[in-house]
């Protein structure tokens, strides 16, 4: 009995699926030139893989209800984690390398904006929350926390997360030591010269 009157037999369906094939330095090379930050290969239940350029203005811990695998196509990532004692540490992960997350690590991948990584997540299922934390550079204390519920990927869902910390001053105020953290998406948006965040 060949494979197919197996699967037959036993009952199984074969997915009517087009596998796509994906030319990773094409996605580098749009995003190089569009500005975007996000190029989403696919988004399947168990399988959402995206491209991401760096945003300098990153400085959230984010945590996943998913494990994320993240390769590091060109650049260095600086990836900060916090420990379940509350330290702060950072993994390097070179050009070339790789390193996988489990979910529920409070991590924040930092790049250059002419750095790009491969992300290997999976869609959320329903319930799930994305959580994002901003922590006082002067004394460690939580700032703010903003709790989400991502769709699709492919709308940058999380840029709108970044927007709700800076663009307001008392979420970026310590209420700890006073200390304000600076607005550094209003600075990356001054320099680029437009509104950050667009996508594909």
């Amino acid at each position: 009995m060949n494979e197919m009157a197996d699967q037959k037999a036993s009952g199984r369906k074969i997915p009517d699926y087009t596998m796509p094939i994906v030319a990773l330095q094409d996605r580098v090379q749009h995003l190089s030139s569009s500005g975007n930050y996000v190029s989403v290969l696919w988004q399947q239940p168990e399988s959402l893989v995206f491209v991401a350029r760096g945003r300098t203005y990153r400085s959230e811990f984010h945590i996943n209800p998913s494990d994320e695998v993240m390769y590091q196509i060109k650049g260095e990532m600086r990836l900060h984690y916090r420990t379940p004692e509350g330290k702060e540490e950072i993994a390097v992960i070179p050009e070339g390398s790789a390193i996988h997350t489990p979910a529920g690590i409070p991590h924040s991948p930092r790049f250059a904006a002419d750095a790009y990584a491969l992300i290997l997540e999976r869609e959320r299922r329903p319930g799930e929350i994305d959580i994002f934390q901003w922590f006082c550079p002067e004394c460690d204390n939580l700032l703010h926390e903003e709790h989400y519920g991502v769709g699709d990927y492919g709308t940058d869902p999380v840029a709108q997360a970044y927007r709700n910390f800076f663009y307001n001053e008392d979420h970026r105020t310590c209420k700890k030591c006073g200390h304000v953290m600076p607005n550094a998406l209003a600075e990356a948006e001054a320099q680029a010269g437009k509104t950050l965040g667009s996508n594909d």
